[in-house]
C-alpha cells in the first residue's frame, strides 16, 4: 500500500495518466574506451506497484484532467507575467515598454440571445447570467451556421494577416519603411483564443513594442502606448481573409467591430481601476485551459462518426455547428481546412495560446525546470548528492524501452487517488478506467 500511494502521489492529482510498460537502465560509460560498466539504476514497470509506469497526461482541458489543466494554467500565467514585468530570462525593463491588452471579436452571423446591460434582450426577456439560451440564435433557421464554422476555420489566418498589417501601420506612424522597422523596433505578443457562448472564436492578446532585439532592448523614442493602440486599431480593420465560394457567394472574414484596446497600467479597467500585469496574466491564463466545450457545451474530443451525436445530449446550437462542420468537411474544395477532424472544435484548428519568440520564456523551459527540480528532490530522498548537471553527464549511458499499455486509473487506483486528494485538501475529481 505505501508503494502504490507514493506512485499515485507522484502524479500530482492527474486522473487520466498514460500507462507505459518497459524498463529503463543507467550504466556507467567509459568515454575513452567505450566500455559499458555495471548497472547504476534500473526501473522496470513490472516492479512498480501499479504494474505500469504512470505518466501525467498533460492535457490542458479542465474537462479532461483538472490537475494537469491547472498546471498548464499556472505555466501560462508565469509565461504572460514574465513578458509584462520581467523574470525567467526576460529583463525587468519590459515594464517601461508600451504594452496594450486587446480583444478581437468575431463578426455577427445572426442575432442571438444576450444581456445588453440594463436593456432587455431582443427577445424581450432579461436573461440571468447562466441562462442556457444565452448565445443561441433568436431564429436558428436564419442564423448563418456555415459562415460561423468557416470563421473559426480562418481565424488563425486572420490573426496572421493582422500581425503583418500591424508592422506596416507602426512603420507608417513612425515615418519608416517596412524594411527599416526591424532595425528600430519589434512587436512582441502573446495571445489566447476564447470561445464565446455563440461558438465563435475571439482573441485576447498582450501586444508589446520593443527595441530591435526584443524585450532586451529599449524601444525607440517615438514608441508609445498611444501609437501602438492606434496602429492596432488600424491593422484590425485592414486584416481580411478571402474564404471559399459556397453557392456562388464568396466568403470574406474580418474581425468584428467590437475591438477593445486597453493600455496596461492605465486607469481604464474595472470602473477606473488600474489594469495591472497580474490582472492581465490571470485573465489570459484562465482561458488557456478552456475550449468550445466550456462555453457552448460541445465535445472535448474528436468525433469518429457523426452518428455519435445521436447518443449525446448536446445543446441544439452546438450540435448544429458540429453537423455543419462535418457536412462542410465532405467538400473537396474545403479539404484543406480539415473540418471533420476539428468538428468538435466547431472548425477552429489553431493553437489556443501562442506567442512570439522574444515575448518571454517558453512552456518547454518551464517544464524542463520543473523536471530538474523533481530530479534533484528524488536524488535527495535517495540519500544521493544532488548534481544539477547530472542530466548532461556524458559518462552515464541511459537505455530505455517503453510501450503504451493504456490510459487512466483502475477503480482501486481511482479510489486511492481520491483518498489522497481528500487528505491533502485538494478537490477530488473523477477519472477514467484503464484500458
Amino acid at each position: 500500500m505505501p508503494g502504490i500511494l507514493r506512485q499515485l502521489s507522484g502524479l500530482g492529482g492527474c486522473t487520466n495518466p498514460v500507462r507505459l510498460a518497459g524498463h529503463r537502465t543507467e550504466h556507467r560509460l567509459d568515454t575513452a574506451t567505450g566500455e559499458i560498466g555495471p548497472t547504476l539504476r534500473r526501473l522496470d514497470s513490472n516492479d512498480l506497484p501499479a504494474g505500469d509506469l504512470l505518466v501525467r497526461c498533460g492535457n490542458r482541458r479542465t474537462t479532461r484532467c483538472p490537475a494537469c489543466a491547472e498546471t498548464y494554467r499556472r505555466d501560462t500565467f508565469h509565461l504572460i507575467t514574465a513578458g509584462l514585468r520581467g523574470g525567467k530570462g526576460t529583463p525587468e525593463t519590459v515594464t517601461t515598454h508600451p504594452r496594450v491588452f486587446a480583444t478581437f471579436t468575431a463578426p455577427s452571423f445572426g442575432p442571438v440571445h444576450n444581456r445588453p446591460g440594463t436593456r432587455p434582450c431582443r427577445c424581450g426577456r432579461h436573461h440571468i447570467p447562466d441562462d442556457s439560451a444565452l448565445g443561441t440564435p433568436l431564429n436558428p433557421d436564419r442564423y448563418d451556421y456555415e459562415a460561423a464554422v468557416l470563421w473559426n476555420a480562418h481565424a488563425g489566418m486572420l490573426w496572421r494577416r493582422f500581425t503583418i498589417h500591424l508592422g506596416r501601420e507602426i512603420a507608417k506612424r513612425a515615418g519608416l519603411t517596412q524594411r527599416e522597422l526591424p532595425e528600430r523596433a519589434r512587436v512582441s505578443f502573446a495571445k489566447v483564443a476564447e470561445y464565446q457562448k455563440r461558438g465563435a472564436v475571439h482573441f485576447h492578446a498582450v501586444i508589446r513594442l520593443d527595441g530591435p532585439a526584443g524585450g532586451e532592448t529599449a524601444p525607440p523614442h517615438w514608441a508609445s502606448a498611444e501609437l501602438l493602440t492606434d496602429a492596432i486599431r488600424a491593422a484590425a480593420t485592414r486584416a481580411v481573409v478571402t474564404g471559399p465560394i459556397l453557392d456562388g457567394h464568396t466568403h470574406t472574414f474580418a474581425f468584428g467591430p467590437q475591438l477593445d484596446t486597453r493600455t496596461i497600467h492605465a486607469p481604464d479597467f474595472n470602473d477606473g481601476q488600474t489594469l495591472t500585469d497580474r490582472a492581465v496574466a490571470a485573465y489570459i491564463a484562465k482561458y488557456a485551459t478552456k475550449g468550445a466545450e466550456t462555453a457552448t457545451g460541445t465535445l472535448d474530443r474528436r468525433l469518429r462518426f457523426v452518428a455519435e451525436l445521436a447518443t449525446m445530449n448536446l445543446p441544439a446550437h452546438a450540435e448544429r455547428l458540429i453537423r455543419t462542420a462535418w457536412a462542410l468537411g465532405a467538400r473537396k474544395d474545403l479539404e484543406h481546412l480539415r473540418l471533420r477532424a476539428w468538428a468538435h472544435m466547431l472548425g477552429f484548428r489553431g493553437h489556443f495560446s501562442t506567442k512570439t519568440r522574444r515575448y518571454s520564456t517558453t512552456l518547454g523551459t518551464l517544464r524542463t525546470a520543473r523536471a530538474e527540480w523533481r530530479r534533484l528532490q528524488t536524488a535527495i530522498q535517495r540519500g544521493e548528492e544532488p548534481r544539477p548537471d547530472d542530466s548532461n553527464d556524458e559518462t552515464t549511458l541511459v537505455l530505455a524501452h517503453w510501450t503504451y499499455s493504456g490510459t487512466g486509473l483502475t477503480p482501486t487506483e481511482q479510489w486511492l487517488s481520491a483518498s489522497l486528494a481528500d487528505t491533502s485538501g485538494a478537490p477530488a475529481t473523477e477519472g477514467g478506467n484503464a484500458r
